[in-house]
C-alpha cells in the first residue's frame, strides 16, 4: 500500500506524478465501445477528418478524465481511500489526440475530519493534466473520503 493516510495530507502539496501515459487509437476505441458512446468525432476517422475543426478524432473526454484521476492513485490513495465524494469543475481547455503523451499533477485542498466517521477524514484533491508538450488538456477538484491512519 502506497496510499497516505488522511493525516499525511497537508493543504497546498504538490504531487508531480511520475507516471506518463500515451493514448493509444485502441484505448479511445475501446473505451467508446465499453462505454458505448458512438460520437463520431472519437471513433470515426473519415468523419472527423471531413466535419471536426481538429481533422482527426479526439480523445473521449471521459477516458482522459478516468486517465488523470487514474494516474494519481499510486502517491495519495492507494489502499487508503473509502471512496470519491464528488469531482467538481471538470475541464477540458484542450482536445487530446491519439499519440498524445499524458502527464498529472495533483495539489492538496482542503482536509477535514468526518464528522460522523471518526476513523476518516474528507481530502479536496485538484488534478491537472498535461500533454507532451505541456499544454492543460483537463483538470478537476475531487473531493475523497479517506482513512485515518490505524490506532497501533
Amino acid at each position: 500500500m502506497s496510499g497516505l493516510w488522511f493525516e499525511e495530507f497537508e493543504e497546498g502539496r504538490v504531487f508531480d506524478h511520475a507516471l506518463s501515459r500515451t493514448i493509444t487509437e485502441a484505448d479511445n476505441m475501446w473505451f467508446c465501445n465499453a462505454t458505448l458512446n458512438t460520437q463520431p468525432l472519437h471513433i470515426d476517422f473519415n468523419w472527423a477528418k471531413e466535419n471536426s475543426e481538429f481533422g482527426q478524432p479526439i480523445v473521449n473526454s471521459m477516458f482522459t478524465l478516468g486517465l488523470l484521476v487514474g494516474m494519481t492513485v499510486t502517491d495519495t490513495t492507494l489502499g487508503t481511500t473509502v471512496g470519491n465524494l464528488s469531482m467538481t469543475d471538470v475541464i477540458f481547455p484542450r482536445p487530446v489526440f491519439h499519440g498524445d503523451s499524458i502527464k498529472a499533477r495533483t495539489t492538496i485542498g482542503k482536509t477535514r475530519e468526518s464528522k460522523s466517521r471518526p476513523t476518516q477524514g474528507i481530502v479536496e484533491f485538484f488534478h491537472e493534466a498535461f500533454n507532451q508538450s505541456g499544454d492543460l488538456v483537463a483538470k478537476c477538484s475531487r473531493t475523497a473520503l479517506m482513512k485515518k491512519r490505524p490506532a497501533a
